[in-house]
């Protein structure tokens, strides 16, 4: 049973797989030229990068990026030849049952111009119908002598016809073929440049591993500073659950206070009568219990929350580009070291625009070190944003989808990276499975 279950399961995944491939030379010539231009954006960022003195983790993501991409266009003209092949094996089939058809349609008419000719004189057509038994009978036989003609014609029209058909296939497989050596060559091309590219990132990752001390300092003070900035979401959640407690307790309080005015203000207290069908209090059925909600939501962020957690998948980057340097959970970095990080880090080069992934309220700007973190409450949800500068919000404030809420500041390898973490008061969330696919 289990086997089955497998198996069908490698069948769906399968049938996925080959529906979201392109099938087609135009839908496979539109990608690959999609690959070329993600691989030009990340030439130029490494470009940039080149300018710094040492090869640092953002170089040998980029250039990991470029070797991935660079791949993938190699896999699209590998599927491009495939249906290259298929159509030439296609075009090849017909041919050969054009050939099949034309040596039946020879065969049929050469039978045919062998009883022409045998039948060829004017005595033989005319005793043929002269021999007819009646009128009619005779009108028949000129009638199928006409049709045997026409079928004579008829046979020669559809020699021809296939000839033209036959010809336009081998035309077409000969093209395939021209089309095939190029994407060949292409191919070759395209292979090189993979083997340089790899090339490439096998020497900066040895430069990486040689700076093994340097960047152990650099992790060690990156994992110093991520804990600052947990230990600030805490500190900003716990404030805002507080804040929630009392506002909640401070609004029943408030509530019970004018029930209780509204109570003593009444003329004519209300008296249960002998008729009265209101149930005794032994048989009051028990209220059913609600389920247990945050105590971070309330009646005007209760739609909020529900918005935020309807776009899970789509929200937007709080960066329009970027490389993510580090994803949610672990990473193995060149160096070996593995490291466990509850955001993502995003780089973009410094002084570019950070903006709000979604409508909230600033709950906290804290400056930490040399950066500011910026935390954004969305319901039950808090996005948190670090390694900022010139932010330009501040505590309380609101603000919109796509609001520029400061700019991206230096990390310690000097180029610019920001974290970006998705959080609710218990637990920390993948932003990748939250953000938009690019």
């Amino acid at each position: 049973m289990k086997k089955r279950i497998l198996l069908s399961c490698l069948l769906l995944i399968g049938a996925f797989y080959a529906v979201a491939q392109p099938k087609t030379r135009e839908e496979l010539e539109k990608q690959r030229q999609q690959l070329k231009k993600e691989i030009e954006e990340t030439e130029k960022q490494l470009n940039a990068n080149r300018q710094q003195t040492k090869e640092n983790l953002l170089q040998y993501q980029l250039i990991s990026k470029k070797v991935n991409l660079q791949d993938r266009v190699i896999d699209n003209i590998n599927r491009d030849l495939s249906v290259l092949s298929n159509n030439m094996f296609q075009i090849s089939k017909d041919v050969k049952r054009y050939d099949r058809l034309l040596d039946t349609l020879k065969q049929e008419y050469a039978k045919s111009m062998v009883y022409a000719y045998k039948n060829r004189s004017n005595y033989d057509f005319l005793n043929f119908i002269f021999s007819a038994s009646n009128f009619n009978d005779a009108l028949k036989r000129m009638s199928y002598l006409r049709s045997y003609r026409n079928y004579r014609q008829m046979q020669g029209q559809n020699i021809a016809r296939t000839q033209a058909l036959r010809k336009k296939k081998i035309d077409e497989l000969n093209g395939a073929r021209v089309q095939k050596n190029e994407v060949l060559v292409t191919q070759n091309k395209e292979m090189a440049t993979l083997a340089q590219e790899q090339k490439e990132k096998d020497r900066v990752l040895a430069e990486l591993k040689k700076q093994g001390n340097q960047l152990n300092k650099q992790i060690t003070a990156k994992q110093k500073q991520m804990k600052k900035v947990e230990t600030a979401i805490a500190e900003a959640i716990n404030r805002a659950i507080k804040e929630a407690r009392e506002k909640a307790i401070a609004e029943e309080k408030k509530r019970k206070e004018a029930e209780k005015k509204k109570q003593s203000n009444s003329n004519t207290p209300p008296v249960a009568s002998k008729t009265d069908n209101t149930p005794s209090k032994s048989t009051k059925p028990k209220p059913v219990a609600e389920k247990k909600q945050s105590i971070l939501l309330n009646d005007e962020n209760m739609a909020l929350n529900a918005s935020f957690e309807q776009n899970r998948g789509t929200l937007p980057w709080p960066l329009d580009r970027g490389v993510v340097l580090m994803h949610y959970g672990s990473n193995t970095l060149p160096s070996g070291t593995v490291m466990n990080v509850s955001s993502i880090t995003v780089s973009a080069d410094v002084g570019t625009s950070v903006k709000s992934v979604f409508d909230g309220k600033v709950t906290e700007v804290r400056s930490i070190e040399d950066m500011t973190v910026v935390i954004i409450q969305h319901g039950k949800y808090f996005t948190v944003y670090s390694n900022l500068k010139n932010v330009n919000v501040q505590k309380g404030q609101s603000v919109k989808t796509g609001q520029v809420i400061g700019k991206v500041a230096e990390n310690f390898d000097g180029v610019g990276a920001i974290d970006f973490y998705i959080q609710n008061e218990s637990s920390y969330y993948d932003p990748e499975r939250w953000l938009r696919r690019r």
